[in-house]
């Protein structure tokens, strides 16, 4: 594995940067203030701005490989998106986030060519956006086998009926198609054939939003995470993705890159988080000597940076692996990552809001939003008892 970045990536992260320290960073305050005002749901001006000036400057779907994106390689994606992570604003601004990122790469890869005219073309465009339901409330999801929304053919159409719920993005206005996770075969002697994926409208009737779904009391408008009913929603047959019982091989073939696209960009978050960190212990005071001269800060500090870089090489280990031998074989690292990135996050931001006392649980400096999201992160795409139950059995397996 190389450990030097090429030239070209080495620019990239150069452009990247000076568009994050010239137009991101100063816009964050303003981006909050025009989702506070009014209507939390519609589109923000700066974001609308902000995507238009990116892509003006050629920072325009970094994430996605092949003629439809950068043509980027994971490896070499890893430190643009570890840039974009410092930001929660980034990462849209750029057309790199979720899950429009993991729809692009499921209809690129699985669609066909009149489905990707359709949807994947304006996505690319980021003139619409999308969402993903898959989890159910009523069943535990994180087996993914036990999914009981269904997915019944009627002549040339399919009826699909379910309840899901953090359907990321079905909140938004500019949401306007879904990939949707059912059953068409629930007799099926394979528990992993009886899936299937298809694409419906936003629009289409029948599909109805019921409510956001706040995430620690962040609703993360104007995206947002929505519970969404499908009652008798009726979608062509030519809609479905890849074929009848091929949606459990399409997310794992989304999860992955979705899996470890979350965790470069939790690198970025967490070198923030401590950026954050080290300039408040440097200028506040407590009995009698700065908090950066305190023995239990510089031990925090220290494994703080200890714990980021360990993460960080693992990440660009497995992005390594994805490019040289497959996702199917680098299955155990982006287990491992999806495990240790979230829960380095968990733990620098947990320590971050303790150096910044009151002030690190309110809303001014951002730490208690990237502690929700660290947590959250240990559950969605796979919690980690899932993750730990996969690297456990691919170590054993060793042994056979």
């Amino acid at each position: 594995m190389e450990f030097v970045h090429s030239d070209k990536v080495k620019a990239l992260q150069e452009k990247v940067g000076a568009f994050m320290d010239a137009h991101i960073y100063p816009n964050e305050d303003r981006y909050e203030r025009e989702v506070a005002d009014g209507d939390r749901w519609q589109p923000s001006r700066i974001m609308e701005d902000l995507k238009a000036k990116a892509r003006a400057a050629g920072l325009w779907n970094l994430f996605l490989p092949g003629d439809h994106g950068a043509g980027l390689t994971n490896l070499e994606y890893a430190p643009l998106c570890e840039i974009m992570g410092r930001s929660k604003i980034a990462p849209e601004a750029f057309n790199c986030s979720a899950p429009d990122t993991g729809n692009m790469e499921t209809i690129a890869h699985y669609g066909t060519e009149a489905q990707k005219k359709q949807w994947l073309e304006p996505l690319l465009d980021g003139t619409i956006r999308s969402a993903f339901a898959m989890t159910e409330p009523a069943v535990a999801s994180s087996d993914a086998t036990n999914i009981e929304s269904s997915i019944v053919r009627d002549g040339d159409e399919y009826v699909l009926n379910g309840r899901k719920w953090w359907t990321t993005g079905a909140t938004s206005p500019l949401c306007k198609i879904l990939i949707f996770m059912g059953k068409t075969d629930a007799r099926s002697p394979d528990r992993y054939r009886q899936q299937s994926m298809i694409l419906v409208p936003r629009d289409a009737p029948g599909v109805t939003v019921l409510r956001s779904l706040p995430m620690f009391g962040y609703d993360d408008a104007p995206h947002g995470h929505g519970e969404v009913l499908f009652e008798n929603v009726r979608v062509p047959v030519e809609n479905i993705l890849l074929g009848e019982g091929r949606g459990f091989e399409i997310a794992q073939g989304r999860l992955g890159p979705g899996r470890i696209h979350h965790c470069m960009r939790a690198i970025g978050a967490a070198e923030r988080t401590l950026e954050k960190m080290c300039k408040r212990v440097k200028s506040r005071v407590a009995f009698g000597r700065p908090l950066a001269e305190q023995t239990v800060t510089l031990e925090r500090i220290a494994e703080a940076r200890i714990m980021i870089e360990q993460a960080r090489l693992l990440v660009l280990k497995a992005a390594w692996m994805m490019d040289t031998v497959g996702n199917k074989v680098a299955r155990a690292e982006i287990a491992m990552i999806k495990v240790a990135v979230p829960t380095m996050l968990t733990r620098v931001a947990d320590m971050a809001i303790q150096a910044f006392g009151g002030a690190g649980v309110s809303d001014d400096f951002g730490l208690a939003y990237t502690y929700a999201t660290a947590r959250s992160m240990r559950i969605f795409d796979g919690p980690d008892e899932v993750h730990r139950n996969q690297i456990g059995k691919l170590e054993l397996s060793r042994y056979n």
